[in-house]
């Protein structure tokens, strides 16, 4: 989460505060205009992919059946694509009337230079509409004490799945431990199966990787050193030993062959798991809903485990923290007209989680971020994933957001193109340590 100043200090503990992180988005599409909504209504830019697509869709049809003068026009895009057009569009003064983004970092940067409305007094002055999502989910929409953006969407903590079938093949149980870890890649490749799937070319993947270990090993506080630029936070033994212990994960052909070249927008990760070409992958609980909805009755069966990601022998991290995304999160354009800034409002507060929307995100294996729910998670054919999200979002002392969207736009573009490398064994662990720190305070 990334309130500046005030988040500096509470980085952490605004995080832990409450049970949840929201949805990441996996996929992605098409390009399109900014700018003006038809008849007076509003431009929305969101990521393609299912559930989300549709259930957000169904959203704004529903809103503009009932306000007629108020349509929400949306625009679909894969999800890198959309991180660079959104960037270049708000740079050139026009972006969509609503800013689909992740908070943290990114969310700085515009606010900082007045590209996105404060929307600190519409929330003052509709406070049943704050209670309505988890405290938690606020602080990466708020910088210097101001908020500037809507949670939406459902919790996505990063999940460690496995694929039942061949764990019962080869009669071994899901890792509690990194040795654990170790002694399955052996296991699944003298099966012939690859041990992990990975979506290697979208590199935030690989990133969970980092996040979590790097946690289990140092404890949170190694990346909240870093979030807060402290001198030589990269450099931190944590981090050489995560760095070491993830190319001795790729040395061990602990990945699918060829994972460089896989998407993660493609899904074809998630494919090579309810294949049984992959026996395990670690990826946001998001991607629940697309295996159900793709994978052939695999989730259907129950033939999807999961479990939270293990732990490191000598490491400092609790065993319950958890890493991902606070909440996605939806800004207004400054550069809106005053009409289609009041039509946003309206959607923020009369058709982002209707009754209906949360239902279609349980419906679709997702824990919306709004409270009360419990009943209708334990009622659902999912209750067995949903609460076990649910339990190890509100179960975490602390909750880690996404290191990418955390950080600044231009830190985290060199996180990415790093871990590319790490993961490639183009550069050491060292190498990773004092690239990154050249970018703390950027």
């Amino acid at each position: 989460m990334k309130q500046f100043q005030s988040s500096r200090r509470s980085f952490l503990a605004l995080a832990a505060l409450t049970p949840f992180a929201a949805m990441a988005t996996t996929a992605c599409g098409t390009s399109g205009p900014g700018g003006t909504g038809a008849g007076g209504g509003a431009s929305m830019w969101f990521l393609t992919g299912e559930p989300n697509q549709s259930i957000m869709q169904k959203a704004a049809d529903a809103f503009g059946a009932a306000n007629a003068d108020n349509k929400i026009s949306i625009t679909y895009f894969q999800n890198d694509a959309y991180k660079t057009k959104i960037k270049t569009a708000i740079g050139a003064g026009q972006a969509p009337t609503i800013v689909y983004g992740w908070g943290g970092g990114g969310l700085k940067t515009y606010a900082e230079a007045n590209q996105v409305e404060d929307l600190t007094a519409w929330f003052d002055a509709n406070p049943d509409l704050k209670k309505k999502f988890f405290p938690s989910s606020f602080g990466a929409a708020t910088v210097k004490g101001k908020i500037y953006a809507l949670p939406n969407q459902a919790v996505a903590p990063i999940v460690l799945y496995y694929n039942k079938d061949l764990f019962a093949k080869a009669g071994v149980q899901p890792p509690k431990t990194w040795d654990d870890i170790m002694s399955l890649v052996k296991t699944f490749n003298d099966m012939g199966v690859a041990p992990f799937s990975l979506g290697g070319q979208s590199r935030w993947t690989s990133m969970m990787w980092l996040e979590y270990l790097l946690d289990r090993i140092g404890g949170a506080e190694v990346f909240n050193a870093i979030f807060e630029g402290k001198a030589d936070a990269w450099k931190h033994p944590a981090v050489i030993e995560t760095g070491t212990k993830i190319q001795e994960l790729v040395s061990a052909d602990g990945f699918i062959k060829g994972f460089s070249s896989i998407t993660a927008d493609s899904k074809a990760d998630q494919a090579l798991l309810f294949t049984g070409k992959a026996a395990m992958m670690l990826h946001g609980s998001w991607t629940y809903g697309s295996m159900k909805k793709d994978g052939q009755n695999f989730v259907q069966d129950g033939k999807l485990g999961f479990v939270q990601f293990p732990t490191v022998a000598g490491g400092k991290g609790d065993p319950k923290s958890g890493v991902g995304n606070p909440a996605q999160y939806m800004s207004i354009s400054s550069k809106a007209s005053d009409k289609e800034k009041e039509t946003a409002k309206k959607f923020f507060k009369d058709g982002i989680m209707t009754d209906t929307v949360i239902d279609a995100y349980i419906n679709s294996g997702s824990v919306p971020i709004v409270n009360g729910i419990e009943g209708k998670l334990s009622s659902s054919p999912d209750k067995d994933f949903l609460n076990f999200v649910y339990d190890l979002a509100k179960n975490a002392p602390t909750f880690q957001q996404s290191w990418d969207q955390a950080l600044s736009p231009t830190a985290a573009e060199a996180l990415l193109n790093n871990i590319d490398q790490l993961f490639l064994k183009s550069i050491t662990p060292q190498q990773f340590a004092e690239n990154m720190n050249a970018t703390l305070g950027k």
